[in-house]
C-alpha cells in the first residue's frame, strides 16, 4: 500500500515542513512564512494547504478533495492549537484563523480571503472577555460575517452598478445613528450589524449563516480554491502572461 501524498505543510515554532524554493507547492506567500520560520523570525503559526490540492479540486471536485486533505487539514488545525495554546470551536478562548490564498506567481488582491474565521454567537462573548474590549470583538465578528457572505455565501454586488449589500446595512445604521464613520458605531451598534447580516444572508440566500467554525472552514477553504478562476483573477494572470 502507498504513501498517502502530502497536501498539507505545517509551519511554526516547533515545527516547520517548506522553506523558500517550494514556491511551486506551497505559493509565494506559504513558502516564504515557512522560510522566515526556518530564520527565526517571530510569526503567527499556520499550514498551508498545497497547490496540489487546490488543482485536485478543480480538476475533481470538492468531495474528491476532501477526501484526500480532510485528515490532514484536521491535524493541522491540532498543531495550530498546541502552538497557540487555544483550541479551535472554544467559546471562552477561540483560536480564529486567517484563510488566506497564495499562487505560485505573485497575484496580489486576485484571490479570496477570509479573517476572523470561528466566531460565533458564543465565541465573540469569550473573545470580549479576553480582550476585555466588546466593541473590539463584536466589531471582529460583523467584519468576518461580512467577508465570509461576500466571499464565500457569494453575498455580493452582481455589476458595478450595484451597491454592496452589507455596507448598504451600515450606512443605514450610520444614518439612524447621526454619524458619518464606522468607528463612530458602539458596541450596541455593532451586535445590531451582526443580527442585520444575518437577517441578510438568511433572507437573500435562504439558509442561515454557519456557526460551526469547522464548517466555516471548509467552506472557506473551498472559496479561496474557487477564486483561482474568478474573473479578475483570469483576467490577471491574461494581463501578465501568467
Amino acid at each position: 500500500m502507498g504513501t498517502a501524498q502530502k497536501f498539507v505543510y505545517l509551519f511554526g515554532s516547533t515545527c516547520t515542513e517548506g522553506a523558500s524554493d517550494m514556491k511551486n507547492l506551497l505559493g509565494g506567500k506559504g513558502a516564504n512564512l515557512a522560510e522566515m520560520c526556518r530564520l527565526g523570525i517571530t510569526v503567527p503559526s499556520g499550514f498551508t494547504i498545497s497547490t496540489e490540492a487546490c488543482t485536485l479540486y478543480t480538476e475533481r471536485g470538492r468531495d474528491a478533495t476532501l477526501a484526500q486533505i480532510q485528515d490532514q487539514v484536521a491535524q493541522g488545525i491540532a498543531f495550530l492549537e498546541k502552538e497557540m495554546g487555544k483550541r479551535f470551536g472554544d467559546a471562552s478562548d477561540p483560536l480564529l484563523l486567517s484563510v488566506r490564498s497564495g499562487a505560485r506567481a505573485s497575484m496580489p488582491g486576485m484571490m479570496d480571503t477570509i479573517l476572523n474565521l470561528g466566531l460565533n454567537d458564543q465565541a465573540v462573548v469569550g473573545l470580549a472577555g479576553k480582550a476585555n474590549n466588546e466593541r473590539f470583538a463584536w466589531d471582529s465578528y460583523r467584519r468576518f460575517i461580512q467577508m465570509y457572505g461576500d466571499v464565500v455565501m457569494g453575498l455580493k454586488p452582481l455589476s458595478k452598478e450595484e451597491h454592496d449589500p452589507f455596507e448598504i446595512i451600515i450606512d443605514t445604521l450610520k444614518d439612524k445613528r447621526g454619524v458619518k464613520l464606522d468607528t463612530d458605531l458602539d458596541a450596541e451598534d455593532l451586535k445590531e450589524l451582526v443580527q442585520r447580516f444575518k437577517s441578510l444572508i438568511r433572507a437573500r440566500i435562504g439558509c442561515d449563516f454557519p456557526t460551526d467554525p469547522w464548517e466555516q472552514l471548509w467552506g472557506a477553504v473551498w472559496a479561496v480554491f474557487q477564486s483561482w478562476n474568478n474573473e479578475r483573477a483570469q483576467v490577471y494572470r491574461e494581463l501578465n502572461d501568467i
